[in-house]
């Protein structure tokens, strides 16, 4: 089943907890014909950037192509990194401002957190959005990321993207934290 998921480029999401069971989400891109009966899309607003700029850092390489893509839709300026390393040189050699850090919690060399820790220092403005397969909720009861910051999960719609990423940025909020 994986390699039929990934094949036509969706996304296994698997968490499972011992003594709670295990959830399996499939999710898979959606059929570009013509429906069948009588199912209505739901448009919602999805705020627009106003050419901010984004580092992007996930280890996933199926995720940055398709956040880069939706992110340039709505009108931010997105730099992708592989790694917590590649990422903090971009920073240091990035000349103009980086708005937001959009980072995975699990990711190798060091997590999410610290690589926001470690970036804030180089430009003390930065807001960060976390994101992972797994809920908030069960990342913050192992104590990956405190209660409260901004996060999404993955897999994101580009309105849910687009939506946490306004949050994010703030409209006049004060930042979140790392």
């Amino acid at each position: 089943m994986y390699g039929i998921v990934r094949k036509n480029q969706g996304f296994v999401s698997i968490y499972s907890e011992p003594g709670k069971g295990t959830t399996v989400k499939v999710y898979l891109h959606r059929h570009a014909g013509e429906g069948e009966g009588d199912i209505h899309e739901i448009e919602t607003e999805v705020p627009l950037g106003r050419g901010e700029t984004i580092l992007l850092v996930e280890d996933e390489a199926s995720v940055p192509g398709l956040a880069r893509r939706i992110l340039e839709t709505l009108g931010y300026e997105v730099m992708t990194s592989m790694s917590p390393e590649e990422a903090i040189e971009m920073v240091r050699e990035h000349v103009g401002e980086i708005h937001l850090l959009i980072t995975d919690v699990v990711l190798p060399e060091m997590n999410g957190k610290d690589l926001a820790l470690t970036i804030r220092k180089m430009r003390p403005g930065i807001r960060t959005l976390y994101m992972s397969g797994y809920t908030a909720n069960v990342i913050a009861h192992h104590g990956v990321l405190d209660n409260g910051v901004r996060f999404v999960e993955k897999p994101f719609t580009p309105q849910t993207l687009g939506r946490k990423v306004r949050e994010a940025m703030g409209t006049g909020n004060a930042a979140s934290g790392p």
